[in-house]
């Protein structure tokens, strides 16, 4: 019934016990390995949508900057001061010589080019 205190007694650890834990050491690698990629791909995923919203923003801008440079250009006392610095001898059109041109009417007339002097 007794024993005494000072005999070890023997631990032996099962077949089926250390297979077990092999495997649940495995299996917490594994669970660590796919947690560590999938977060990794998670990271490179923002980092690609963050760079492709920058560039975004960048087109914007640059397209902004656009419109605004040509409406300096297409400005029409921006044209004259252009003009006359550049000595042309363009003169402004009065109102009168235009003509408006009405799009549902066909035109019947057909310019034609020569190369006459």
């Amino acid at each position: 019934m007794n024993r005494l205190r000072s005999k070890k007694k023997s631990q032996k650890l099962s077949l089926i016990s250390v297979i077990a834990l092999i495997l649940g050491l495995g299996l917490g690698g594994f669970g660590g390995f796919i947690y560590v990629f999938f977060r990794n791909e998670q990271i490179r995923t923002a980092r690609e949508i963050d760079a492709t919203e920058q560039r975004m923003q960048q087109h914007l801008l640059d397209i902004r900057t656009i419109e605004m440079r040509s409406d300096q250009i297409l400005n029409l006392f921006a044209i004259r001061n252009t003009l006359k610095e550049a000595g042309s001898d363009m003169i402004p059109i009065p109102l009168g010589v235009t003509e408006d041109i009405s799009p549902t009417t066909p035109s019947t007339t057909v310019a034609s080019f020569s190369n006459k002097p």
